[in-house]
């Protein structure tokens, strides 16, 4: 039985992937989190208490704290979801982006370094670090496209920018010091346990309550969806079957507008609260002024991962959509709970360059 160290645990996708592997009964877990906002232990109520899974509360900035834990743990893989994720946020508050992304990656990196030299591994074993990243490192496309692994980095975001350079820290690991590294770049995850600032679950909860739908311009920036289970499966596959020092896309083959996001969701409303006042959904639209900088198209090509390791998405972006919207109407109260805290729904990512 493996054991993972998951950084980031307590978040939409660390928090879905702990979710996967403890119902497979195949693995031991410890989940290291700092529980900022967007930490969320209800997420993971299930498995509290549960054999095999720890939870730790930490920063990734603190060497000294992993470096103990990977002491007294005899640790197989590193996963490492932890990251400040919001690029409105970023606009507002790019330190905190750069201490955590980058300083927070280099002292997991460290940590994880001194625990292979300690335990003499070669990277024959079947310790890896998995760095999970993003498309946003790629930049933004033109209406043609897709993102390659050899895609040059162009971020234009200070998160784009903290995760490309976290991205090419884990490189440098591989290449100057041999850790046995993988690397994950995905597209836009969305379903189950999403913290409300993000585009779906913010359009779900505003328009259970009749609020408006704010969307960034014209609407016509193009994204590639990609369900988080799907997501999670693939770093499943990439962590047992990666060639060690590759990076590896992700994505959902599902490329659409923002504004199509937001009807095709108000149409998924519109028929499953047939009784809702605010019915239809789509009259809550509204354009507001759009971010600074940013990008109009992102589209991934996975057939690296879908040809070496076998992978490819399961969902649909209909399918997927369907899924993450019932489960949001039966976990209200998860909602409101999430709410309640310092977060509500304000618009962040005004400050002009």
């Amino acid at each position: 039985m493996k054991t993972y160290f998951i950084t980031g645990g307590a978040g939409f996708i660390g928090g879905n992937f702990i979710l996967n592997l403890m119902n497979s009964g195949q693995a031991k877990v410890i989940n290291y989190d700092k529980l900022t906002y967007a930490g969320n232990l209800d997420t993971l109520s299930s498995i509290e208490g549960e054999t095999g899974y720890t939870f730790v509360q930490g920063d990734i900035c603190d060497r000294e704290k992993l470096t103990k834990l990977f002491e007294t743990h005899e640790i197989d893989y590193i996963v490492h979801f932890a990251a400040e994720s919001h690029v409105d946020r970023s606009i507002d508050t790019p330190g905190d982006f750069i201490q955590t992304n980058v300083v927070g990656t280099f002292e997991l990196l460290e940590a994880a370094k001194k625990y292979v030299e300690s335990k003499k591994l070669t990277g024959k074993e079947s310790f890896r670090f998995l760095h999970v990243s993003t498309d946003e490192v790629y930049g933004s496309l033109g209406e043609t496209g897709l993102f390659r692994e050899e895609t040059p980095y162009a971020p234009n975001s200070p998160y784009a920018a903290s995760k490309a350079s976290s991205d090419h820290l884990v490189r440098a690991y591989y290449k100057t010091y041999g850790l046995p590294v993988l690397t994950t770049n995905c597209s836009n995850n969305y379903g189950p346990y999403q913290f409300p600032e993000k585009l779906l679950p913010l359009m779900i909860y505003n328009a259970l309550k009749g609020e408006p739908l704010p969307i960034y311009g014209d609407g016509k920036q193009v994204r590639d969806w990609l369900f988080v289970e799907d997501h999670c499966k693939a770093i499943l596959q990439v962590l047992e079957k990666g060639k060690v020092g590759e990076d590896y896309n992700i994505g959902g083959h599902n490329e659409i507008t923002n504004l199509e996001v937001v009807k095709t969701l108000c149409e998924v409303l519109d028929e499953l609260v047939p009784d809702s006042r605010f019915r239809p959904h789509e009259n809550l639209i509204q354009h507001v002024t759009d971010r600074p900088g940013h990008d109009r198209r992102y589209a991934i090509d996975a057939s690296k991962i879908q040809n070496q390791l076998g992978w490819k998405p399961q969902e649909s972006f209909e399918t997927g959509l369907r899924k993450t919207v019932k489960w949001y109407l039966e976990n209200n109260d998860w909602v409101e709970r999430v709410m309640s805290g310092a977060y509500r729904g304000e618009r962040l990512g005004l400050e002009k360059p």
